[in-house]
C-alpha cells in the first residue's frame, strides 16, 4: 500500500513538474531579440550580399512597460540598469569601432546604464554570460554620458537597434518616454 501511494505522489509530482515547465513554443514574457549592423545582416549574408561579418550585434530580452511607469520608477534613476531583462544585454563588435572618439576593441561585452532624468551613462562591460546584473564597475572598458530623448509616444516593448549614419551607426535604446542614441564609427 505504503509502494502506491509513493508511486502516486511521485506521478502527481511529475505532473505538476510537467506542467510548470516553459514549452519551446511558448512566449516569455520578456523575449529576446537581436540586432544588427549593418541592419538586416543575417539576411544579406543569405542573399550572397554580405562578403564580410557584421560589424556589430546587440543581443538582449524585451521587457514591457505593462502599464508601469519605467523612469524613476521601475528603473530607479542614478542607480545601475541591466539594460533590459533575464540575461544580460551584450553586444559584439567583429572589428574594433570607436565610440566618443575611444577605440573599443573587437569583442563581445556587455552594456548597462545609470539613468537619469536628463542623461544616461552607458557602460560597456567586459563581464559576460551571467543572467541579471552581475555588473563589477572595474571591468568597464567604456563610460559614456548620453544625452535623453523624450519621445511624444510610448515605446512598449524596450527597443535597442542600429541606425545607419554618415560615417557609422548610432545604438538605439528606446523604452517608455525615453529614447538615447549612442554614436559608434569605425
Amino acid at each position: 500500500m505504503s509502494m502506491r501511494f509513493f508511486m502516486a505522489c511521485l506521478l502527481a509530482a511529475m505532473s505538476v513538474y510537467a506542467q510548470a515547465q516553459q514549452k519551446p513554443t511558448d512566449v516569455d514574457k520578456s523575449p529576446m531579440d537581436v540586432n544588427y549592423w549593418p541592419q538586416n545582416y543575417p539576411i544579406l549574408k543569405m542573399n550572397g550580399k554580405a562578403a564580410d561579418q557584421p560589424v556589430a550585434r546587440v543581443l538582449y530580452s524585451r521587457p514591457q512597460c505593462n502599464g508601469r511607469r519605467i523612469f524613476g520608477e521601475l528603473v530607479h534613476y542614478n542607480e545601475i540598469w541591466r539594460m533590459g531583462a533575464n540575461e544580460a544585454t551584450e553586444v559584439e563588435f567583429f572589428r574594433p569601432v570607436k565610440i566618443y572618439g575611444k577605440t573599443v576593441p573587437k569583442g563581445r561585452y556587455t552594456l548597462y546604464a545609470i539613468c537619469n532624468e536628463t542623461k544616461w551613462t552607458v557602460a560597456i562591460n567586459t563581464e559576460k554570460d551571467y543572467w541579471g546584473l552581475l555588473q563589477n564597475p572595474k571591468k568597464d572598458i567604456l563610460r559614456a554620458d548620453v544625452p535623453v530623448q523624450k519621445l511624444n509616444d510610448v515605446i512598449e516593448y524596450l527597443t535597442i537597434y542600429f541606425e545607419d549614419v554618415k560615417g557609422g551607426s548610432n545604438l538605439i535604446v528606446m523604452w517608455d518616454n525615453q529614447k538615447i542614441s549612442l554614436p559608434i564609427t569605425l
